[in-house]
């Protein structure tokens, strides 16, 4: 048997009572309140689900056709609402709108056949379910599903649709809705017209879906015998003025997210609902002209329960620019209105009001609605009706039902909603019902920035890199990115500029009632698997042209540490790219701080694009570099990517399978097979943004997960066992198997990083009750620690 002395027990002992405490966590204690429950809910009618059996919630709501959606950045939630609008007002369906995490899946059998389900499902990174799906997909794609009755096959019942959100620049390109789609038809349910696919990466996607979904609803009529009957908008929510109460009501929301926030009680835990209002410790400009900006921010996160580790990204919560909150109040006929008190009741009980009231129009559409954001065509179709004059009527009509038309007019100058209005007419557009807007323009999103400092060398504060964007378009005004000129803002507050102006826009940046005021920022930290490999020896590859090279300034600064405390570095290879190099060569002064520490062990290969004859980018360094590369991945080496989706990303992809061949001898179609080998086993990882449009368009995507392992493992260092022991854990219900996210597991008594998979040498299970069971994997480093 192993000998433990009583300090080993201690420690495993605590190992063990913090793992229970973190699975038990928003279950029995430290359970986080639903952010608008306590603040709206009462007050608007709006009852908390009583069930996670979807079939019962359908029953007892009586609705015959569900929209599930799974979505990270909120675009496969409003395709599901207005695929649920339309089913309504066309065919006179009754429809409701389902979070695929809040409901439970084993009754999907007992769906009777009358009535539709829907799946609009977004896919993340390299394949992966989005946060809200995982459990779903965990459980849909199984290898022993287990439904409530007997049927054979269990879901000959079920009829579904579905449409998938992807980027063909990423492998596994719409995996998920292919997955699925495989899945359900696997186990007897019946898939009604094509499955969807639309292409974030070709920049098709809205006219992807809207080609989809016109013979879908052909083919679904003629399988559930609907009768189309001409489209009649009803409204979602009823807005109620509160006569008694003004802004400064102590109870009216204007822009806070949560009741806690509004009360001045903050705390965490901080994250996707609840951001924490953090310091801006510092601000600067990194680019050397002055047309353009970059900016370098630290954010202090010492006040908060935040933790971050070097390759996570940190989202900011913007708030829109009072110029084009001005322009919508104005054409919406709302800018005599914009301080009036307000309450939004949700007129459907399957439908949630998307932000805290009472409140105001002002607040609403500062801080809780993405006015910036392109328009769609679908939603300019939905307003015809409520044009201001005839002429109107017939230009939104025109616009709404021709995609070429709407090209030409509307989305190839990328208008919003109130710019797409003042273009149309000139008149105010007063009889447009609020509920419209509200069912209609998406829900402000979170902005994620790669972070770019080490957390090994600077736990407590935070580093962006952000290009400000501002875009000449020719027929409008400049593209302005939302966030990245809001941090400008906010940037030229720090350095004395009582009011900020970036680039003729104008922002609350003191928040509401003043709570952001001596520089705040509203963030949360978004965990990620892009990371260095754990064993600080490993050679790596980065490629980051541009902002690109943020992630990889906190992997080199977090090896020049590791060399500094006398670990062993591995070779750490750079390939960095801009325009200039006295414009716009980001942290030009400090690589040479990091070659101090690292040595030969460190190269930073740049390409500057417009300083020669002919344009120089990474990949074409990369080419230049293919011996030492090939030598470097045959030595297992991990190899990055960071920055442009369209084209970099891609070029790169395809120069790296290219090396391969050459220095190798084989067949560039082996080596295209080695660098797909490469992607799944995660020694390959990308991350990737668009170039175009700006952040307000949603650029900062959110990190891409590599392909998730059966299961998930972490790199435990105990200071009292002085060992290194590989820890996995995973969740089995007794309906089937589902991933437990780690991601968000604190470090507590112990150092934790992701690491790259090894098999386990033990596995012993250990119950805790009948229905969960958690399966501690432990391999220790050194076996002489223990004696068999």
């Amino acid at each position: 048997m192993a000998q433990f002395d009583t300090l080993d027990v201690v420690v495993l002992s605590a190992i063990f009572l913090a793992t229970v405490a973190w699975f038990t966590k928003g279950k029995y204690w430290g359970i986080t309140r639903d952010p608008y429950a306590t603040s709206y809910a009462a007050a608007n009618g709006n009852k908390a689900a009583k069930t996670r059996n979807i079939v019962e919630k359908m029953e007892e709501s009586n609705k015959n056709c569900v929209v599930f959606y799974g979505s990270q950045t909120g675009t496969a939630e409003d395709y599901a609402s207005r695929l649920a609008k339309e089913g309504k007002s066309r065919f006179g369906l009754e429809t409701m709108v389902a979070d695929l995490e809040d409901y439970d899946y084993e009754n999907l059998d007992t769906l009777p056949e009358d009535k539709i389900a829907m799946f609009i499902l977004a896919t993340y990174g390299e394949g992966e379910p989005t946060d809200n799906a995982v459990d779903f997909y965990e459980f849909i794609t199984g290898e022993d599903v287990s439904f409530s009755e007997a049927a054979d096959p269990p879901l000959e019942k079920l009829k579904f649709v579905a449409f998938g959100l992807g980027n063909n620049t990423y492998e596994h390109y719409n995996s998920m809705v292919r997955n699925v789609t495989k899945a359900l038809e696997k186990l007897g349910a019946t898939r009604i017209g094509e499955a969807g696919e639309g292409d974030d990466g070709a920049g098709t996607m809205e006219e992807d879906f809207l080609a989809w979904k016109d013979p879908m609803w052909t083919a679904l009529a003629e399988k559930m015998s609907l009768e189309e009957r001409e489209a009649v908008y009803e409204p979602v929510f009823a807005i109620t003025e509160r006569e008694g109460l003004t802004k400064e009501s102590p109870e009216v929301y204007l822009g806070e997210p949560n009741k806690m926030h509004l009360e001045g009680s903050a705390k965490g835990p901080f994250n996707a609902h609840n951001p924490y209002i953090a310091p801006i410790a510092e601000s600067r400009e990194i680019f050397t002209v002055k047309d353009r900006n970059c900016l370098h921010m630290e954010i202090d996160i010492s006040g908060s329960n935040l933790s971050y580790q070097t390759g996570d990204h940190i989202a900011v919560w913007p708030t829109n620019a009072g110029k084009e909150v001005d322009r919508f109040l104005n054409i919406t006929g709302l800018l005599s209105k914009r301080d009036s008190v307000i309450s939004v009741k949700a007129l459907d009980p399957t439908a949630k009001v998307p932000f805290p009231t009472p409140t105001t129009y002002d607040a609403i559409i500062r801080y809780h609605m993405e006015i910036c954001a392109p328009v769609s065509r679908q939603f300019i179709a939905t307003l015809a009706p409520f044009a201001p004059t005839e002429d109107a009527k017939v230009e939104m009509t025109k616009l709404g039902s021709d995609k070429d038309y709407f090209h030409e007019k509307i989305s190839n100058r990328y208008l919003n909603i109130a710019q797409a209005l003042e273009v149309i007419s000139k008149e105010k557009w007063n009889a447009i019902p609020f509920s419209a807007f509200i069912e209609g323009v998406n829900k402000v999103q979170p902005r994620y920035y790669s972070i770019s400092s080490s957390s090994l060398v600077q736990k407590q504060k935070i580093s962006i890199t952000a290009v400000v964007e501002s875009i000449e378009l020719p027929g409008r005004d400049a593209l302005k990115g939302v966030t990245t000129n809001y941090l400008l803002a906010l940037k030229q507050k720090q350095h004395g500029d009582e009011h900020p102006d970036p680039h003729g826009l104008t922002y609350e940046i003191t928040g509401p009632r003043n709570k952001y005021d001596g520089v705040h920022v509203p963030v949360h930290v978004r965990h990620s698997n892009f990371k260095l490999p754990s064993d600080p020896s490993k050679p790596i590859i980065m490629v980051g042209p541009g902002t690109g090279v943020a992630p990889f300034r906190g992997f080199v600064q977090e090896r020049a540490a590791q060399a500094k405390a006398g670990e062993e570095v591995g070779r750490t290879l750079l390939f960095f790219g801009c325009r200039k190099q006295k414009e716009d060569f980001l942290y030009s002064d400090e690589w040479n701080t990091y070659k101090e520490a690292l040595g030969d062990k460190f190269s930073l290969i740049t390409a500057f694009s417009r300083e020669g004859a002919k344009k120089v980018y990474v990949q074409h360094r990369l080419q230049e570099h293919a011996k030492e590369v090939n030598e470097l991945l045959l030595q297992k080496a991990y190899f990055y990517v960071c920055g442009d989706a369209a084209n970099m990303a891609r070029e790169v992809n395809t120069v790296l399978a290219k090396i391969m061949a050459e220095q190798r001898g084989i067949p560039e179609a082996k080596a295209e097979e080695i660098v797909k080998s490469m992607r799944s086993a995660n020694q390959y990882q990308v991350r990737l943004s668009i170039n175009f449009p700006p952040d307000d368009l949603h650029v900062n995507l959110p990190p891409p997960l590599s392909p998730v392992p059966s299961f998930r493992r972490w790199h435990v260092t105990s200071r009292h066992l002085q060992t290194n022991a590989d820890i996995s854990f995973f969740h089995r219900k007794t309906s089937g198997r589902r991933l437990i996210d780690l991601a968000n597991v604190p470090p507590l008594f112990l150092d934790v990083s992701l690491f790259e998979s090894q098999p386990p040498l033990m596995i012993s299970p250990f119950p805790l009750n009948h229905v969960t069971i958690f399966l501690f994997v432990i391999r220790l480093a050194h076996s002489d620690q223990i004696k068999a």
